[in-house]
């Protein structure tokens, strides 16, 4: 997968910050990404994507409600194919090694790096099949 051919991926943006989703629209928008929804929290992320069945779910680890471990325990358990790549702090290796095993498909590290961001994206669609 190249970028040029980013333009149909449907991502779905779950963090508590509304900075955070905002600062993750905006660099995925300018390079054609669809963002077609966002979440503020685990059980929120869930309602969201049984309805709109993104294509990838940004799912931060630490949130209200439901954390990202519950809400990605949530997501694959309602879709074992589901693609989510785990929105980190450093210093979270233990939940992300949790994450992980749990079928998260990749992990990022905030503050992110936006070339690291559409690489993983871009990985994470090319391994898909």
């Amino acid at each position: 997968m190249s970028a040029d051919d980013l333009g149909g991926i449907r991502v779905l943006i779950v963090d508590d910050s509304l900075f955070m989703r905002k600062m993750l629209r905006k660099k995925l928008e300018a390079r054609n990404i669809r963002v077609i929804g966002e979440a503020e929290d685990g059980l929120r992320a869930f309602e969201e994507y049984k309805k709109l069945t993104p294509d990838i779910v940004l799912l931060d680890i630490v949130m209200p409600k439901a954390d990202g471990i519950k809400a990605l325990k949530l997501i694959r358990g309602y879709d074992p194919t589901a693609k989510v790549i785990m929105l980190t702090a450093i210093g979270q290796e233990k939940l992300i090694k949790e994450a992980r095993e749990l079928g998260a498909v990749g992990y990022i590290v905030k503050p992110f790096d936006e070339d690291n961001l559409i690489k993983t994206i871009m990985r994470v669609m090319r391994d898909r099949g």
